[in-house]
């Protein structure tokens, strides 16, 4: 019995111990245990297999992904980092630029802007073409002058009453339709994701004149086309206690692990601690610097529930980056699978 418990944590659970983690790689492959058929199972796969979305608040997702093996959960991961397309600055042309900040970092800030559009809408633009067509390009243009109110008091310091347009915002970009690019998206609203992302900072008589193309690409060319912030898992904790811990010992303990997990329960008379909520945890494992308590307490991770984070830039919702993200990977698959039969067989 107990050397069943012992193959089913190894199967199922990441443990993390005082000065290691155990069990950490796959092992459930075909004929590795006895008694187990881990051959795949496509059925079983689909009736294990699960997305629970937890919460989704603006531009934040969090959902679970349970049933599947660490290789697919990074690849969705390095998908959502790299290879869900966006729409951003490529070549900005730079009529003139009088400010302090120079032109190839100019270039380099405009850049990195996130742009609400959606790339769905267009084509990748074909390479060595300079120009651009209202498929595959989007034009903005940024035209600042900075000058002097003559209505601020003497006295005063503040650069805000002292001029007009000293500090250039992301707002001040303005969508400049190419061809006939306002019958084909009639409704769009094309701008910069935040209007408040601070460019450069003007004195009077300086100015800012640019002209930027964006066109579609991935994060795998470049950063500034990653449409996430963030696209991170980790594993569901599991907390299990093994044996009752009451009054003092049961205030230390709740302590040591992250708000919400532990909760203390009067039970005739005596606090008792469970479990709360064992999903709120970061797993400090300040547990084990307690030699009263590193012993009562097993802290491990159930190997194949994944909880994903996913914060977007702006660009598209998180949900539609991960609805993306799964068309990519399906996308790969059948790639996968084209390829192995256009192998002949020996």
């Amino acid at each position: 019995m107990a050397a069943q418990r012992r193959t089913a944590e190894m199967r199922d659970r990441v443990v993390l111990g005082e000065f290691g983690v155990r069990n950490v790689h796959t092992t459930d492959f075909p004929g590795n245990y006895s008694g187990y058929d881990d051959a795949w199972d496509q059925r079983r796969f689909e009736e294990a297999f699960r997305v629970d979305v937890i919460r989704q608040e603006g531009d934040a997702l969090e959902f679970d992904m349970v049933g599947i093996d660490a290789a697919i959960a990074n690849a969705f991961r390095r998908i959502l980092l790299a290879e869900v397309p966006t729409m951003a600055v490529e070549k900005v042309f730079v009529y003139n630029n009088t400010s302090i900040v120079q032109d190839e970092i100019l270039a380099h800030r405009l850049g990195l802007i996130p742009i609400r559009a959606d790339p769905r809408l267009f084509e990748y633009r074909n390479q060595g073409d300079e120009e651009g067509t209202e498929i595959d390009t989007l034009q903005f243009q940024l035209k600042i002058k900075c000058s002097r109110n003559s209505q601020a008091a003497k006295e005063s310091s503040d650069p805000d009453e002292l001029y007009f347009n000293h500090k250039v915002y992301s707002k001040h970009m303005t969508w400049v339709p190419l061809g006939n690019q306002t019958d084909l998206f009639p409704d769009a609203d094309f701008r910069p994701v935040h209007d408040d992302i601070l460019i450069a900072l003007l004195r009077p008589g300086q100015e800012i004149d640019v002209l930027m193309h964006c066109v579609k690409g991935i994060g795998k060319d470049h950063a500034k086309f990653s449409p996430v912030a963030t696209a991170s898992y980790r594993l569901l904790p599991d907390i299990t206690l093994l044996q009752p811990i009451e009054d003092e010992a049961a205030e230390m303990l709740q302590k040591c692990f992250s708000p919400g997990v532990i909760e203390i329960q009067n039970i005739k008379g005596k606090k008792v601690a469970r479990v709360a909520n064992a999903r709120l945890d970061t797993f400090s494992r300040e547990v084990f610097r307690h030699e009263s308590l590193k012993n009562l307490v097993r802290l491990a991770r159930v190997r194949n529930h994944y909880i994903f984070s996913v914060e977007s830039t702006g660009i598209l919702p998180p949900d539609v980056l991960v609805s993306e993200a799964i068309k990519i990977l399906m996308g790969k698959c059948q790639r996968f699978l084209n390829e192995l039969d256009s192998v002949p067989m020996e």
